[in-house]
């Protein structure tokens, strides 16, 4: 895993070796590109982290009628909880069950969230509101003073003004399953409907905090390599890499880093490109 620390912003890239294939677009293990950016609590932040992804599928080849980006905010869904006074501790089991939204049928949806407790009504209020995909529907709803719609608004008006906006849409279904988002989320997908979700994040303002630490303003996302390959090969777009080492060597032990570097040597003599390295993690 390596780390790069720059102002307000934080890039990793985690590589993983062991590649197994499950289903399309889907490895056990697999190589991905986060970029956090920590301390700057207002949407510029999000507009920012969208820019570097519209940046890359542009220069991948890719456009924005391969792909899109879905928009939302948790806070939409907890906005439709607090009119129907549904207690806060059932939010995080809500955003679970919602994030199937198109993955399971709408009554299967609904069982789920009655089981929570949850009234019909309230229910049908939620499935009615994550159903919407127009921000001024959305606005209508909840109203103009609803923290979540002038947040989204200024994102939407952030990507004119970078010149993204046929990239993005609003859908208020995207909540993203995992726990921790706090308020605006987003994933990347194309636009045939072939594939899994190509890349997503959000923000998660009260994360560090369950690390011992104290909460900073903070958002990011998460891109896998596995969906972005297939869609690739789809275009026509995957780049014929070169290869760049021949020979890898390494030593299975102390007594053999002699002879391992004698033999790296050679071979480097004779024109070969090669990577002496040393991986304790070897089992016999």
């Amino acid at each position: 895993r390596k780390s790069v620390s720059l102002p307000l912003k934080w890039f990793t890239i985690g590589q993983c070796w062991r590649y197994e294939r499950m289903t399309r677009g889907r490895r056990r293990e697999h190589y991905q590109w986060n970029m956090d950016i920590f301390g700057m609590p207002k949407v510029r932040a999000e507009a920012e982290l969208i820019q570097a992804i519209v940046l890359l599928f542009e220069r991948l080849g890719i456009t924005s009628s391969d792909v899109g980006i879905r928009l939302s905010s948790r806070k939409v869904l907890q906005a439709v909880l607090d009119m129907y006074s549904v207690p806060q501790h059932l939010f995080t089991q809500v955003c679970v069950i919602v994030d199937k939204l198109g993955k399971l049928s709408r009554e299967e949806i609904e069982k789920e969230l009655i089981s929570t407790g949850l009234s019909s009504e309230a229910v049908q209020g939620i499935i009615e509101v994550l159903s919407l995909k127009s921000l001024s529907k959305l606005e209508e709803v909840l109203g103009s003073g609803v923290e979540a719609v002038a947040d989204l608004k200024k994102l939407f008006s952030l990507a004119e003004q970078y010149g993204y906006a046929d990239w993005i849409c609003f859908d208020a279904s995207v909540v993203r399953g995992l726990a921790y988002y706090t308020g605006i989320v987003f994933e990347a997908f194309d636009r045939e409907g072939e594939l899994r979700a190509i890349c997503g994040g959000g923000r998660y303002d009260r994360l560090l905090s369950t690390f011992g630490t104290e909460d900073v303003p903070a958002c990011g996302f998460g891109f896998g390599d596995a969906v972005i390959v297939e869609l690739l090969k789809e275009k026509g777009l995957l780049p014929d890499l070169p290869r760049q080492i021949d020979d890898i060597v390494f030593p299975l032990d102390e007594e053999l880093e002699g002879p391992a570097s004698s033999v790296a040597s050679s071979l480097r003599k004779k024109g070969r490109s090669v990577d002496l390295v040393e991986d304790k993690r070897l089992k016999w």
